[in-house]
Parts: structure tokens; sequence; C-alpha cells
């Protein structure tokens, strides 16, 4: 579809979520759900977006403006909330003399997809235009405007607190989605009325207007239900959320794939997963990350904001935040990579390690237990266990330069700044705390001395045997 303005109601106060936070800026798979509607409005084609903010619009404004959608996007304030109809109208100026088809989207319906916008446009088009609503059958419609229809024939849409009981017993509901001409749209809206329950200017009563003066009124029926599921409650906001991750696991199983478990494994809607990949129960993969192909995740991983190259093995237990793999990697059990650490091909990092702005070269090992921060660590490098970079003095980082080839033996402290030449070896227990030479054997720590019969004389002394 083309050829069209979108419209994106999202300045409502969601006073039953009870958060500080703008309703439509909350997260749904790691975007806020007015993202996923804008971005369904720019997938389907069209030609501008406005979105109409009011409560919390400073915070909605920063984040649309920060975000690249890839089509314009503007904002529109309604800085009085007299119902969605006067939210429409505030539009008016920004779409003088427009020509096009609106598509009014709500901000808090954000599992619409582009593909439903082209059968709500094919409906309109195959009417001869005029006014195309969104309908869809619930078992349960509380809370959803009703379409009332008499022998068949469309009548109004009535909402539920000012529908009388048969009303409300009716299961078609209006979904909050149009396409409209434009001028029949600011026509209609010019003769709404706040004469109602909650004496607001309904955008639902465009129907009846349209019908009024005779023009076209068409019905599109979603789907499913699960398409138009709107949030206005935590416990919605959970569901919208489940059902994302619902058609974000299909999509990745559909592309090569494998999730052992479906149901819980959490993939963020930015992530993308490469075929052949595993992804084992109780995983994360959040915001922008990137995982190749033929890799394997185990449970209780999280990768936030993170490049995972082709076969690499992320443990159980094991956090990355902000960091690169290139490769053939193993991480974990239970390992930290921060942001800035960078594994280079076959590197590997091993449990309870943590990497912060480091590079671990090519084919290079951080086994065990084992701080890297600050640091350049060469190729083929092994890294003992208990081995820390001290790289801060409490006013200043400083870096560590391991060469390739270099062996540091186990609970090695080096003090940065320091410089370990290629193929040394540091020494278990050393405190290196200078430049180490290459093909040097650095070694710091005091000489071993045996006190014999040192264990009877302080049994004696303790009353023991």
């Amino acid at each position: 579809m083309s050829g069209f303005v979108a419209l994106v109601l999202a300045a409502g106060k969601g006073t039953r979520m009870k958060s500080a936070l703008p309703k439509v800026l909350h997260p749904v798979c790691g975007l806020p759900m007015v993202h996923h509607v804008v971005a369904c409005a720019v997938a389907a084609g069209a030609d501008a977006t406005h979105v109409v903010i009011g409560h919390g619009a400073d915070a909605v404004t920063e984040y649309l403006g920060a975000t690249d959608f890839g089509a314009p996007v503007d904002t529109v304030i309604q800085a009085e909330q007299l119902g969605t109809g006067h939210a429409v109208q505030v539009c008016r100026p920004a779409l003088d003399g427009c020509a096009s088809p609106v598509l009014i989207l709500s901000g808090d319906v954000p599992l619409v997809t582009p593909e439903m916008v082209a059968e709500l446009a094919a409906t309109h088009a195959q009417g001869g235009g005029g006014l195309t609503l969104v309908a869809v059958t619930l078992d349960d419609p509380t809370g959803y405007g009703r379409v009332v229809r008499d022998g068949g024939a469309l009548r109004r849409i009535v909402e539920q607190k000012d529908a009388t009981p048969s009303e409300r017993a009716v299961r078609e509901v209006n979904a909050g989605i149009y396409l409209a001409d434009a001028a029949l749209l600011f026509r209609c809206l010019e003769r709404v009325s706040n004469d109602n329950a909650q004496g607001e200017y309904y955008l639902t009563d465009i129907v009846r207007e349209a019908l009024a003066e005779g023009a076209a009124v068409h019905v599109h029926h979603a789907a499913s239900a699960e398409l138009v599921m709107g949030v206005n409650s935590r416990a919605q906001l959970a569901q919208v959320s489940a059902a994302m991750r619902r058609h974000i696991a299909a999509r990745l199983m559909d592309a090569g794939v494998t999730l052992i478990d479906p149901d819980h494994t959490y993939v963020d809607a930015g992530v993308s997963v490469g075929p052949d990949t595993v992804i084992h129960p109780g995983v994360t993969l959040s915001g922008r990350t990137t995982v190749g192909t033929g890799c394997e995740i185990f449970p209780g991983a999280r990768v936030v904001d993170s490049v995972i190259g082709d076969h690499v093995v992320v443990k159980d237990g094991t956090l990355i935040t902000q960091a690169r793999l290139d490769g053939g990697n193993t991480a974990g059990p239970n390992a930290h990579l921060r942001p800035g650490a960078h594994l280079l091909p076959g590197a590997r990092v091993g449990n309870y390690v943590e990497i912060k702005k480091a590079v671990i070269g090519e084919g290079s090992k951080v086994n065990h237990l084992s701080y890297v921060g600050d640091a350049t660590v060469g190729a083929r490098v092994n890294i003992g266990a208990g081995t820390i970079t001290c790289n801060y003095d409490g006013a200043t980082k400083y870096q560590t330069i391991i060469e390739d080839d270099v062996f540091i033996g186990s609970d090695s402290q080096l003090v940065a700044p320091v410089r370990v030449g290629a193929g040394a070896l540091v020494a278990a227990g050393s405190t290196i705390t200078g430049d180490v030479p290459a093909g040097a054997l650095g070694i710091s720590r005091a000489e071993q001395r045996n006190v014999e019969g040192w264990v009877a004389r302080w049994k004696r002394k303790r009353g023991g045997k």
C-alpha cells in the first residue's frame, strides 16, 4: 500500500498503568509500543506519519526524534485530552490540502502489522473509498466499543459506557483502526459532539456521521483478535508482550533457528539470529543483538546489544553486554563480558571470568576466575586462574598489553600500565609492576622458606598433641 498519511494516537495518560512513564513508551519486546506502531505505518508505505502526543509529550518527542524510522515522522500536540475525535482534529493543520487517505492507528496497539494495513486498504478500495474501520469478534468484549447493526447493516459504534445492556452483549467490537478519505474524515469530525457519558469527542462517532450523509462505510475484520490487542494495564502489557514473543519465535524457527522451548525464550524485536543456531530455555537476547550461524546459547545466558559471530558457544549463566565475539569463541559458564569486550576468532573465556574494554586475541584463553580490563591480549596467550589486570589506581585507568604467545601463571597481578613481551612467562603468584621483556620470565614473590618442626612446636603451645 502507498499514497496515504498515517496518524498515530499516542496522547493518552494510561491511568491504569500506574506509571510515571508515558504508556506508549512502555517496552514490548525491547521497543516502546509506539515504536512498533510507527514502524508498521512506515513499513506499510505511509508518505508521512504524524504522532499525536499529550501526556509525557517531552519524553515521547525525545524518543521519536532520536529514532530513525526510515521515513518522515513528526509529532502533533494535543494540549487538552478531549477524546480520540479531538486527537484527530488537532492534526487538521498538518493535513491541510491532503488528498490521500488517512490511516488512523492507536499507539497502544503494538501488534498491528503492515500486512493487516494492506488488507484494510484492499477492503477500502474495493468498497470505493469513504470510511473503513477494523473490527474483531471477541469472547469478552468488555471495554471495547460495540459495532451496532440493524438487520446486518452497520449503524454506529457505541462506547461501552454509553451502551445499553443489549448493546453490551454484542461481541463484534471496534478495534480503533480506520482508513478514511481525508475530506470525509474532517467533515464528519466537525459534526461530532461530546454529549456522552465521558464528555469526550469520540472518534467512533464518525461512523454514524458518515452514514448520515450517505457516504460508504465498510468493516474490515482483522485476521485475528491478537493483532488488535490494546494495552491499558500491566496485565495487558504482559499479554501483548507474550504474543509478540510468539511471533518472533515463529519467525526465527521459520528461518532455521532451533528454539528448544519457545515459550521460555526471550528475544527482542530488534534481534537477528542466523540459521542452525540453537537457543536453550531461559535465554534472553536483547536490544540490537546479532547472532551468527551455527551458534549454541545455553540456559540462563543473556546477551544485550552485542555481536555474536558464527559458531560461538555461550554457556550457562553468561552475561554479555555491548561486546563482540568474532567467531569460534566459547564464553562461560557464568562469564561476564562487559562493554568493550572483544573476543577475536577462537578466543575462549571460561567460568567466572570478567572481561571489560579488552581485546582477547586469536586462540587465547582466559579460562578461570580472572579479570581482564582495559587490556590488549595477543594471540595464543594463556591467562591462568585468578589473574587480574590492576587497571585503576583510584583516579585513572591504565592499559595492560600482553603480546603473542605469553603464559601468565595463576594468581598473578599485572599492575598497569605494563607490557608483557611476546613469548614471555609470568610465574604464578607474581605481582608484575614493570614491563616484562619478550621471552623473559617475570617473577615477583618471596623465596620459599621451610621451617622444620614448626607445626609440632605450634601445637604444643596450643596445648595440643
